[in-house]
């Protein structure tokens, strides 16, 4: 008997796509007088983006089981190997491996398979960060940070080894299992390398003279010039996550997956520089409320993500968006003094952005076809995800 199981492995081999999927799925229950509500559910799959991070109550049963399994092998291999840490992390890395050749391999299972590869990540990660902090014998920069200016000749070439290295056992991991969350963990890792050497280039320039340190007064201005590492960085991840976007419409391959984890890490890469740059806000320093023409800023710039947004068919690129915006109001009217009258831009924000998430959410795939579809010439629209309406 023909199970959802199946279609779904189908789509995963690219047999059929997501829509077929869902075609055939209500084509099978349209018998069934009893499941009319169920119908609806599946002819709407399309309507939602599909995040596919959780199997079904196996898969978080399995995940469960990972947990304790490996708590516990945890707690054996400290009692048997007291702190040898290397050994341990080096042996836990090896097991989940082995357990993902059965869990990834084998079954495909999301969750589970998620949280092996973190874990797998995290060990092997950590194998790394020992071996650098044990060589270098960082330890003693806590007792004299003076120590620290010694470090330069050698801080390159590990750090550099250290952001590697993440990224390439993120791609052998990936290689080997499919698993989308190492798209992220690479991102953030040649991330994290790209803000080493920015941080050593100018250290560099200081130390050769060729770049004078910053006055008190200065110190705003470096800020500001110093958020346009992240902001390439971000730019730089996002056109990734687009072009994986645009290689799979229908959101039915690892791609799109990957894709998802890529638009979650661009979103605070670009938001953050994005909201200093275009407010003046200083946010490092404390000074976050947005007068008139800081708000109308912060207005239009939430509007172009909304857009960015809709047009990419990607709410994990304006989630976090949002959230950012929204904490960053919060975190206004908690400071705000207790004499302050009239209501706080930032107030009016927060109002904006609540009404925004219930309306996406409502009507996400509507919205779509009655902003970008008007607004977007049709050579674009037909490269774009899909608009079902």
């Amino acid at each position: 008997m023909l199970k959802q199981a199946h279609l779904e492995e189908a789509v995963r081999r690219g047999v059929i796509n997501a829509r077929q999927q869902a075609d055939i799925l209500v084509i099978a229950r349209e018998g069934d007088d009893d499941s009319a509500a169920e119908q609806q559910d599946v002819q709407n799959i399309d309507n939602d983006e599909d995040l596919r991070l959780v199997g079904g109550g196996n898969d978080l049963f399995v995940t469960v089981g990972i947990l304790m399994l490996f708590s516990g092998v945890g707690f054996a291999l400290q009692t048997w190997l007291g702190d040898n840490q290397i050994i341990r992390a080096a042996l836990m890395a090896v097991l989940m491996w082995l357990v993902a050749e059965f869990v990834t391999r084998q079954f495909r299972m999301k969750l589970s398979s998620t949280v092996l590869g973190l874990g797998f990540l995290g060990y092997t990660a950590a194998i790394l960060g020992i071996y650098i902090w044990e060589t270098l014998d960082l330890a003693k920069i806590a007792d004299n940070p003076q120590l620290a200016f010694g470090l330069r000749p050698t801080i390159g070439s590990y750090g550099s080894a250290f952001f590697g290295g993440i990224a390439l056992i993120s791609i052998l991991y990936f290689w080997r299992f499919r698993v989308p969350i190492m798209s992220a963990a690479i991102a953030i890792s040649l991330t994290g390398f790209a803000f080493l050497w920015t941080f050593l280039y100018f250290y560099d320039g200081v130390t050769d003279g060729r770049v004078q340190l910053p006055t008190v007064e200065q110190v705003p201005l470096i800020l500001e010039r110093a958020l346009m590492m992240p902001l390439i960085c971000g730019i730089v991840v996002f056109c990734t996550a687009v072009y994986f976007d645009l290689r799979d419409r229908e959101r039915s391959t690892v791609w799109s997956d990957c894709a998802f984890w890529l638009h979650v890490i661009s979103s605070p890469l670009l938001v953050h520089p994005l909201f200093i740059l275009a407010t003046g806000q200083d946010v490092v320093l404390g000074k976050i409320e947005p007068g008139m023409t800081a708000s109308i800023m912060l207005g239009l710039l939430i509007s172009a993500f909304v857009y960015v947004a809709l047009a990419i068919d990607r709410r994990s690129l304006l989630i976090p968006t949002l959230a950012y915006f929204g904490s960053l109001g919060v975190y206004y009217m908690i400071e705000s003094t207790a004499n302050s009258t009239g209501l706080p831009p930032l107030a009016l924000i927060l109002l904006v952005i609540g009404l925004l998430v219930i309306m996406f959410g409502a009507g996400w795939q509507r919205i779509r076809a009655l902003i970008v579809r008007p607004t977007l010439p049709t050579s674009l629209i037909n490269k774009l995800p899909p608009i079902r309406v």
